[in-house]
């Protein structure tokens, strides 16, 4: 008996915090929304549907899924707000379809026809130069104005920044890939592929009980990530209404960074070395000054022979929000592995995605500690980086974006 996507659909997901920061905190995650809840059955992965419309797109507050897609696009030569306007019409129309775990119109590819929706969430942004394109630049935020350079970055221009961004996020692999590919086809002539990337993390149900992910370092990765329980959490993640820019109002900004991970350095480092550049144990995630994951680290403590148990450049001692002002940032990565090079090391590490109101309040200031003597910096590479303004979540009727460019 044929069972449509549809019929597959169950209940929305609830939405969590998760993500890993690795030049910003070393967390990858699920912690906040997974704790204390049981085990997804196995199942039941594919029922599981996530909204589109809302106060903010989805993709931010969501569970880390297990498949992911980056991808930057440049609007072609000659087009402007009317075509990037199209565009995103097309693409919302696109997103909302594949959410709900429907079949698009006129020439479905076929490729997740008897799969649910899946947690499958598409999320768009905007990149600065798109303001430029678009003759919109009296609407261009300044929280978008460039970020500085830090001394480790090793950034390759090609595979940086971009006019629109779109992050797809699933938990299953063709569903991810179907929205990847009916995206690329609805940008038809109005825009081209600047760079793609592809991640992923730990499949729902590959573990007894909800736990905290693990990076390719072998880290529980994102133990401090913020809560949406916590009440500050939307004034640090979320942009407010009534600000300098009205069609942001529920938006948040994405700073995007591909981090290579020199896992043959790390590798080498027994399992005591590695906890002292982190400070937490590996086993558990916990801090090394004790307790359990979610324990707070005790900085001040000291061990019998007088120094701290924490080293004063242990990654989660610099990246700790109280030694950044306060200064948080949700963060949502995804790991990659883009195969060995023609030395024998591997190309993998971290898709690392983190959101906040404000960058300069969020991920520079954070960047910059752990660019001044991070334990971990030896251990890692920045190669490619993006800051992206996604606006809030569209409302009945509307596409994403646009109350900036019908306004």
């Amino acid at each position: 008996m044929d069972i449509s996507r549809r019929r597959l659909l169950g209940t929305v997901g609830a939405a969590g915090a998760s993500g890993l920061v690795l030049g910003a905190t070393g967390g990858a995650a699920g912690y906040a929304a997974a704790a204390g809840e049981p085990g997804t059955a196995l199942a039941s992965v594919g029922s599981t549907g996530v909204a589109f419309r809302g106060a903010h797109q989805a993709g931010i507050t969501e569970p880390l899924q297990a498949r992911g897609h980056l991808v930057a696009f440049d609007l072609a030569a000659g087009a402007g707000r009317r075509e990037a306007s199209a565009l995103m019409r097309r693409w919302s129309a696109v997103a909302e379809t594949l959410m709900a775990g429907e079949p698009l119109d006129g020439g479905d590819s076929g490729v997740a026809l008897d799969a649910g929706p899946s947690s499958l969430t598409v999320t768009f942004g905007f990149g600065a130069s798109f303001f430029d394109r678009t003759g919109l630049v009296a609407r261009r935020p300044v929280e978008l104005d460039p970020l500085p350079a830090f001394s480790s970055d090793q950034l390759d221009a090609k595979r940086s920044n971009g006019d629109l961004w779109v992050q797809i996020g699933a938990d299953d692999a063709l569903v991810a890939f179907h929205a990847l590919r009916a995206i690329q086809r609805e940008a038809g002539a109005a825009a081209k592929v600047r760079w793609q990337m592809n991640g992923f993390n730990r499949s729902p149900g590959a573990t007894a009980r909800p736990m905290t992910t693990r990076n390719l370092m072998g880290q529980v990765d994102g133990s401090r990530n913020p809560k949406p329980s916590e009440p500050d959490f939307d004034r640090r993640i979320f942009v407010p209404a009534g600000g300098a820019q009205p069609w942001m109002a529920g938006g948040s900004y994405a700073v995007v960074r591909r981090i290579r991970m020199l896992l043959d350095d790390w590798e080498k480092l027994t399992r005591e070395r590695q906890e002292l550049v982190i400070g937490r144990r590996k086993s558990d995630g916990a801090p090394l000054t004790g307790g359990a994951e979610t324990s707070e680290i005790d900085l001040d403590r000291t061990g019998p022979d007088g120094k701290l148990i924490v080293p004063d450049n242990a990654h989660a001692r610099i990246s700790a929000p109280e030694q950044n002002g306060g200064a948080a940032m949700l963060r949502r990565p995804f790991s990659f592995h883009d195969g060995i090079g023609a030395d024998g090391t591997p190309d993998a590490g971290l898709l690392f995605i983190c959101w906040q109101a404000d960058p300069l309040k969020g991920f520079v200031p954070v960047q910059r500690k752990l660019d001044r003597g991070d334990a971990l910096s030896p251990f890692i590479r920045h190669e490619s980086s993006g800051l992206f303004a996604v606006p809030g979540g569209p409302a009945a009727g509307e596409y994403v974006g646009q109350r900036l460019l019908e306004s």
